[in-house]
């Protein structure tokens, strides 16, 4: 059995001022601008990622898995159009060359959004369903924070969602759809699908299913999934920094063969979470709050969650409101990470190692993240940013951040890089000489994702009252696009 996969992936947040370019999918899979299919495989083969699992289940099943092209970029602002082109084309260009197939898995985003397209994932499966036809499966897996729409599902035979949020089942779920792609082309299943779109947008602190209410509906996400004649269910949160239609949470249930089963199950689970909708408001903490909470009570790490400086959610992770607050109050053992500000890299590359420099540290890219913070810095570390994840999420997969480079200001350490990445795996810090358990504080630039690795270092977590484009706090945004009404919007 012949097996094609490919992806192209990407998280945009309309409401971030900076386009996303060509140029950022090359850096981000792989710096080769021939995205090369033959890396895919050496790329992330033993990985806990979606390709990861395709590849250990394809294995495992004897399938002959074909990888074709697999491009992401680091969430950000709108793609240009003439790059979703270009990896689209490229795309349907291999997936053709691979041609005749039994299936085609994809490994999609779905809150992927383009000058010209707010439903890019629609679109890319639909041209691909244009290109092999009607009779060849396409089981396609998406991210928790996926805007699913209408036309996803109907041009799809199976959508499969991350059910984890820090995304520490990627692998698992590419399992799932490389054996159930095998199972639909062998002719042993046939998928029927029923798809709930909620009037429901939630922020990412509360989406977290480590916590309540998440917590709940994950168990009985995972009920319905065990019932006979259930191939799989999704509960997407969908991601609200998209000022689109459809953005928000939607439920799929997928069935053998079964609608009536699928249509029941959907709309008991979409219930529940109606139901619970009151119970998805986040609750920030004041920076100052944090800062006296570490002075008088903690006996261990705490962990400050920047998450209105996100860059897994689009945000340019310069923010300099925490790193105000902690050199004015001079409180010692605080880490900020990780900063992108690759003209202070290179500044600090410049000087080399136990040099003192005049630094101007952040507040480079918009008028929403804080000012420059101008300030005498000892510049402590510098590396090259590559690290390998040995976190659950991603665990086996490379990473990069460019150059880096450690700063001391006062009593604070910054760690600061070339590239925006989200500060989500302990080894991102112990790569440059910072081991978490030995600080007192730590301000990570991440919403969610750093909860399952340093999280769980931490005796006390806060999510971060700061200001931002990916500020947990619908006040903040104005929605001229987005389907109304909606809660909590509009009173529902």
């Amino acid at each position: 059995m012949r097996i094609a996969s490919g992806g192209i992936r990407h998280e945009t947040n309309t409401f971030t001022v900076q386009p996303t370019m060509l140029k950022d999918f090359i850096r981000d899979s792989g710096r080769d601008p021939t995205f090369p299919a033959e890396t895919i495989a050496s790329r992330f083969s033993g990985s806990a990622t979606i390709h990861g699992g395709y590849l250990e289940a394809a294995d495992l099943r004897g399938v002959d898995l074909i990888p074709t092209l697999q491009a992401e970029a680091t969430p950000g602002g709108k793609i240009r159009q003439s790059a979703y082109e270009h990896l689209i084309g490229m795309l349907l260009e291999r997936l053709q060359a691979t041609m005749p197939v039994d299936g085609i898995l994809l490994d999609l985003h779905g809150a992927m959004v383009t000058e010209q397209y707010d439903d890019a994932e629609g679109e890319i499966i639909s041209s691909v369903r244009d290109l092999v036809g009607p009779s060849i499966p396409i089981v396609t897996t998406l991210d928790l924070h996926a805007n699913i729409t209408a036309l996803m599902a109907e041009k799809a035979d199976v959508l499969i969602g991350f059910d984890t949020y820090p995304h520490i089942d990627m692998g698992d779920r590419g399992v799932e759809a490389l054996n159930l792609v095998a199972d639909i082309a062998a002719g042993m299943v046939s998928p029927t699908t029923a798809y709930r779109q909620l009037p429901l947008l939630t922020m990412p602190p509360r989406q977290c299913t480590l916590r309540r209410p998440m917590k709940r509906l994950l168990e009985k996400l995972h009920d319905i999934e065990t019932q006979p004649g259930v191939l799989t269910a999704t509960l997407s949160m969908g991601f609200p920094f998209a000022d689109i239609h459809n953005a928000g949470v939607s439920i799929l249930v997928t069935t053998d063969c079964d609608e009536s089963l699928a249509t029941a199950r959907a709309q008991e689970l979409a219930d529940d979470v109606w139901q619970r909708r009151a119970q998805f408001n986040a609750d920030l903490t004041p920076v100052e709050d944090v800062l006296k909470y570490v002075r008088q009570e903690a006996k261990g790490l705490v962990v400050l969650a920047d998450g209105s400086d996100n860059p897994g959610g689009g945000a340019p992770s310069d923010g300099t409101v925490i790193l105000k607050a902690l050199l004015e109050d001079g409180i010692e053992g605080a880490v900020v990470g990780v900063m992108c500000d690759p003209e202070t890299v290179a500044q600090a590359h410049q000087a080399g190692v136990g040099a003192t420099i005049d630094a101007v540290i952040g507040g480079k890219t918009d008028l929403l993240h804080g000012d420059p913070v101008r300030t005498r810095a000892y510049v402590r570390t510098l590396g090259d940013g590559e690290f390998t994840f040995r976190g659950p999420m991603g665990r086996g997969a490379r990473g990069h951040l460019g150059r880096t480079a450690v700063l001391v200001v006062g009593e604070t350490e910054v760690v600061v890089s070339e590239l925006r990445e989200q500060l989500r795996d302990a080894e991102m810090l112990r790569t440059v000489g910072i081991e978490p358990l030995n600080r007192r504080l730590l301000a990570v630039k991440s919403a969610v994702h750093f909860m399952a690795d340093i999280g769980t270092m931490a005796e006390r977590v806060f999510d971060a009252d700061t200001p931002g484009v990916h500020r947990p706090d619908f006040k903040s945004f104005t929605y001229e696009r987005l389907r109304r009404p909606i809660y909590p919007l509009d009173e529902m």
